[in-house]
């Protein structure tokens, strides 16, 4: 089965007192529990490999679903900014943009992966990374990388991405 947005159900009928949210210890216990097995399993290096693809088919879905990708790219990405707060994923900045090259380095603060998270001396927002390639990617229709240079868990207070087109 390949991943569509529709497969995350119809979340107001089957949670109707509950509703769509949940608190962020909940999705990390998700996140890191599953972390840990698939390490034990297939390594760290894999692991992160695994994450990162994971996020860019959820950065692809959440792209075509929730963005408007006709619009120029600077008004795309003040809607991406505008999506990630109400859906409080994070706060998304530009920090640098090449608009020629459709290269940048974002930032997300209060990022629902990391924030507040102990110190681990590396990066650990893979997801992220991965979710982040692929909404560019669906956006400029071709393909993109984004690296984590910059995370919560190696002292930093945000999260930094350095995206560009490979």
């Amino acid at each position: 089965m390949k991943f569509d947005w529709s497969d995350l159900g119809n979340i107001q009928e089957g949670r109707p007192n509950l509703g769509d949210t949940t608190l962020v210890a909940v999705y990390r216990l998700f996140q890191y529990t599953l972390r840990d097995v698939l390490e034990e399993h297939y390594g760290i290096e894999r692991t992160e490999e695994l994450l990162k693809e994971a996020g860019y088919l959820a950065g692809r879905e959440f792209a075509r679903s929730q963005l408007d990708l006709g619009k120029p790219v600077t008004e795309m990405l003040a809607d991406l900014q505008r999506k990630m707060l109400e859906m409080r994923i994070g706060i998304l900045r530009v920090e640098k943009a090449d608009l020629e090259n459709l290269a940048f380095t974002l930032t997300v603060s209060e990022d629902l992966d990391c924030s507040g998270l102990p110190l681990k001396g590396k990066t650990v927002c893979n997801f992220d990374e991965g979710m982040i390639a692929g909404i560019m990617e669906e956006y400029a229709s071709k393909r993109f990388d984004a690296k984590e240079i910059d995370c919560w868990t190696t002292g930093a207070r945000t999260c930094r991405f350095v995206v560009r087109p490979v």
